[in-house]
């Protein structure tokens, strides 16, 4: 028995994985349940799956997390607090982390789960992009595993040869790579084939009806700019050991192909399937076995075309900047996502216009340019650093 602990059990990522759980019980087991504020999800949550541990990020609301646990006769123990969080990610009480919370307060807990060599199952994009090397060498270092959940890097996890990390290594005797590109795919999200002027007033709640997933606000809005692609590309360029100039974007409406792997002799292997991630999240905690995910299959016939198109990058700004953070190196892909996330949340509450988010995030990464990263203290200080920059951007943008 496999027992998981799933940090950010109440949003979309959370509940794909309680599921895949649900339906395998003698295999695995939710051990650990957290959560931001949301005390009656994460009680409703731990009524059905009975984990050993439930713990809300808020500890003001721990007393009352108890209470309801109390009620609902769930024998759960609890915490509170962020260094709870972090805690139970390299506690004996779980196997595998599936580390799910959005945003950079995510970064301690995935960290702590790699350096105790975990089972890391990341849908946590931004841990790997303001931190990359660092995340690498705790995986490395603990001895564990890191396999990522978003569909697109997880479909090339599933592409590449099971022995990458020997060759990825351009060195190596046997002569060239044996990867000459990596392509991720994207939807296009609810704008594609918009311009900019009808990008003008567009509202967050048009953002964030996505045309093929069920997503949280903040990341459905990072998937309608574009920029959740620019983030996958840093991250594919971690994961992976390849360079930006080998890893390209292309429009896939459908959604079905989730990415490609193109080889040294032209092949292109690519993973199809319906859009659930409940098939990455299967796949991850199975492998490298293979079981049941709750996912129908996908009947190509009744699919008709696929569709495949550049995407527009003078609309479409957040890619390329993503591309430039990549290519600057040091800290900026971590100084880019701080931007982001402040210039997103001030979107989301109806401060700043739609294509202000590019231009917030373009703002702050020309007024700091990017640094060595060192440790994860001085990380945080940057982070810190380009969260006030960019609220002082938005602020008088306003």
């Amino acid at each position: 028995m496999k027992r998981v602990a799933v940090l950010g059990a109440t949003g979309s990522i959370g509940g794909s994985t309680l599921d895949v759980i649900a339906r395998h019980p003698d295999e695995f087991c939710a051990s650990v349940l957290t959560a931001y504020r949301n005390v009656d999800a994460l009680v409703d949550l731990c009524r059905t799956h009975r984990p050993q541990l439930a713990i809300i990020a808020d500890p003001a609301l721990e007393s009352e997390l108890a209470r309801k646990l109390a009620a609902a006769g769930v024998p759960s123990g609890t915490a509170a607090g962020p260094a709870a969080i972090t805690a139970a990610a390299s506690s004996d009480l779980a196997d595998v982390v599936v580390a799910a919370i959005v945003g950079a307060a995510g970064l301690e807990s995935t960290l702590a789960a790699a350096r105790a060599g975990k089972r890391l199952l990341l849908a946590n994009k931004e841990a790997i992009v303001m931190a990359g090397p660092l995340l690498l060498a705790a995986v490395k270092a603990g001895g564990g595993m890191l396999i990522p959940l978003d569909s697109e890097h997880n479909a090339i996890f599933q592409c590449l040869p099971q022995d990458w990390p020997l060759a990825q290594d351009s060195n190596a005797p046997d002569g060239p790579r044996a990867v000459r590109r990596l392509i991720l795919t994207a939807s296009g999200g609810p704008f594609r084939g918009w311009t900019r002027e009808q990008l003008q007033a567009v509202t967050p709640d048009q953002a964030c009806a996505h045309p093929n997933w069920r997503m949280g606000r903040k990341i459905s809005v990072d998937s309608a700019t574009l920029m959740n692609k620019g983030l996958e590309l840093i991250e594919a360029h971690h994961l992976f050991g390849m360079p930006a100039d080998a890893i390209d974007i292309v429009v896939h409406p459908q959604s079905l192909v989730h990415s490609l792997v193109e080889y040294a002799d032209g092949s292109l292997l690519a993973q199809l399937g319906l859009p659930d991630m409940r098939t990455a999240i299967a796949g991850a905690l199975a492998w490298p076995a293979r079981m049941t995910s709750g996912v129908g299959s996908l009947d190509l016939a009744a699919c008709g075309t696929l569709g495949f198109e550049a995407p527009d990058r003078q609309v479409f700004r957040c890619l390329d900047l993503a591309t430039a953070a990549l290519r600057a190196g040091g800290d900026s892909p971590a100084i880019l996502n701080a931007a982001n996330e402040i210039a997103v949340a001030a979107f989301l509450s109806g401060t700043l216009p739609f294509l202000g988010i590019a231009d917030v995030v373009e703002s702050v990464l020309a007024e700091l340019p990017g640094q060595a990263v060192v440790d994860v203290a001085t990380l945080h200080e940057r982070d810190a650093t380009a969260r006030a920059t960019a609220r002082r951007i938005v602020q008088h943008a306003c």
